[in-house]
């Protein structure tokens, strides 16, 4: 192999560092501004700070101590637990069922399936639907009008076609039935497909604002997304009615930021234990051998 000339590598290092600092210095500058204290806003103007002069936990510990933000990341975290759960649970059993050659009604509904994913419902109808089943104002809203991604469905559907036909014949000698077969024989072996469309399903449960903003109409209902919308990117000051802290609050940015480190790191977290899954189940999934 042809051995890359010093500046080509000297370039691609200049590169990716700049690639990394675009992404690593903002979140920096988010989590320093959440950890400074009056003094060091207020030298900085009341503006973000990239060095916090020390650390100070008073914002988060206002916005988690009860409140709108407490409330919201409790919701949050049960909307994107149960609609994964779910999602899951949908996509695997009819990926399963659109998998066998011989089921029956099988390809109909494959045909319906792709034409989910060229044809989008529109706003409109989904709000009819939505509205007709009385599930306005209610966390179901959330979870069932996107309960399964058609794209998912067909990803996971080339990954089961591609399991081994003979352990599907020798159930069928054994007399094993079909929810069986896909409970103690495919999902075992398809933990890595599993782990990426969780993933896929989860970003999407816990960044949902669109569908927050049109179903929900109870701020006491309020998920992450609109919290952050409307004290982050409306800056909608927080008062202490939105939180049950008894003490004073810190300046509005720290609180601000606070809550935005506070909606991105649950998912952060979430990466290092499915990231052994993530190129494993995508490449099986999507190509076909």
């Amino acid at each position: 192999m042809e051995k890359p000339h010093p500046l080509t590598q000297a370039l691609k290092f200049v590169v990716l560092a700049f690639a990394v600092a675009v992404v690593i210095v903002p979140f920096w500058s988010v989590i320093a501004t959440s950890l400074a204290d009056q003094d060091t806003i207020d030298a900085a103007g009341g503006g973000m700070v990239m060095w916090p002069g020390g650390v100070d936990l008073d914002a988060y510990q206002a916005v988690l101590s009860g409140g709108v933000v407490t409330r919201a990341v409790v919701i949050s975290v049960t909307i994107t637990v149960v609609g994964t759960l779910l999602s899951l649970a949908a996509t695997a059993g009819l990926a399963y069922w659109l998998s066998r050659p011989r089921a029956w009604g099988a390809k109909p509904v494959l045909m319906l399936v792709l034409g989910a994913v060229l044809f989008s419902p529109g706003l409109i109808p989904s709000y009819l639907v939505v509205k007709e089943f009385h599930l306005l104002d209610s966390y179901w809203s959330l979870v069932l009008p996107v309960l399964v991604n058609a794209f998912n469905v067909i990803v996971m559907r080339a990954f089961f076609q591609e399991l081994p036909k003979e352990l599907f014949e020798s159930a069928a000698i054994d007399g094993v039935g079909a929810g069986t077969v896909l409970l103690r024989i495919v999902l075992p072996l398809s933990k890595a497909v599993l782990a990426v469309i969780g993933l896929f399903y989860a970003v999407a449960y816990w960044n949902a604002f669109f569908n927050a903003l049109l179903y929900i109409q109870s701020s006491d209902k309020w998920p992450m997304a609109l919290v952050l919308r409307t004290y982050v990117v409306n800056q909608t000051t927080i008062g202490g009615d939105q939180v049950s802290s008894g003490e004073a609050l810190p300046p509005q940015l720290p609180l601000q930021m606070a809550i935005l480190v506070i909606a991105i790191v649950p998912i952060l977290l979430v990466y290092p234990f499915l990231q052994r899954h993530f190129a494993k189940g995508v490449m099986i999934g999507a190509v076909k051998g």
